[in-house]
């Protein structure tokens, strides 16, 4: 059985169609149908239920991804064996969109200069898919806020940096009128439902802060464009890359109470050791 079969029929699952699959996997539609095609030949059952249009996994199928996807990643961790030690292959990498926007840029210009064969795939999501993936063997290494639990013992993790929160205004105000203000004013709200938003949460309860809410936005340059537009102020973590474009930066807290920590982690034991202490040491985490 050719492993790569089972990488496009894990891409199908992952992606819900033969089409998102090909787009992946860099092949036509058509390799992709006859790929799992083959799969269903040899394996002597059926794998997906097709509609006109759309397509699922049977029951079968489900039964069979977690062996599927262990294959594929014992597979994986052969060929990352053969490299012995080599800064070549393929590092996963999740990132939250801030730090893909902010910390990444940098990180992959020197990458490409001091481990040019080295090949980074960045994958963006929101702290919990990327958290909920690297457990799932899917990354190599994740950059997210800081979960707002104890870490399970299979994982890893490395402060990258720390954001004290700040409030965006447009009103030209001081530190001191930061509750006042926004107090009586359109507020849009990170939202509290995500890790990050957490934190602005707990800074408005503790200050009972309680302002008119516009809206939920778990999106932080999206609250900035908002801002800037006058649909609302805003209390943030002041992220790497953040610009005042057509509104204020204020400070909203000092110390690191009210801080959203940004965290590198990975497996306790990594499928690429030399890899990911090559990219922690670019990233120069805080602990390290």
């Amino acid at each position: 059985m050719d492993i790569r079969f089972l990488q496009s029929l894990l891409a199908v699952i992952e992606t819900g169609s033969i089409t998102g699959a090909a787009r992946r996997e860099k092949l036509t539609p058509a390799a992709i149908s006859q790929r799992i095609q083959a799969l269903e030949r040899s394996l002597n059952c059926k794998l997906f239920s097709r509609g006109a249009h759309s397509i699922q996994p049977t029951e079968t199928c489900l039964a069979l991804l977690p062996r599927a996807r262990l294959l594929v990643r014992e597979s994986a961790h052969l060929m990352d064996d053969a490299l012995d030690g080599d800064l070549r292959g393929e590092v996963k990498i999740g990132a939250i969109s801030t730090v893909l926007t902010g910390l990444l840029p940098a990180f992959i210009r020197e990458t490409a200069r001091q481990a040019p064969d080295l090949k980074l795939r960045l994958v963006p999501g929101s702290s919990l898919y990327l958290f909920e993936q690297l457990l799932a063997g899917a990354l190599d290494i994740a950059i997210l806020v800081e979960p707002p639990f104890a870490l399970p013992k299979s994982l890893v993790g490395h402060r990258i940096r720390s954001e004290p929160l700040v409030y965006m205004t447009r009103a030209d105000i001081v530190a001191d009128d930061v509750l006042k203000h926004a107090a009586g004013e359109p507020f849009i709200r990170y939202d509290p439902v995500s890790w990050g938003g957490r934190i602005v949460g707990r800074y408005m309860e503790t200050f009972d802060l309680s302002p008119d809410v516009v809206c939920d936005l778990d999106a932080l340059e999206t609250i900035a464009i908002l801002v800037a537009q006058g649909l609302g102020n805003a209390l943030v973590p002041a992220w790497q890359g953040l610009v005042p474009t057509g509104f204020n930066i204020v400070s909203a807290s000092s110390g690191t109470t009210f801080s959203r920590n940004i965290v590198l982690l990975h497996e306790a034991i990594p499928a690429r050791p030399n890899a990911v202490a090559f990219l922690l040491e670019l990233l120069q985490p805080d602990d390290h």
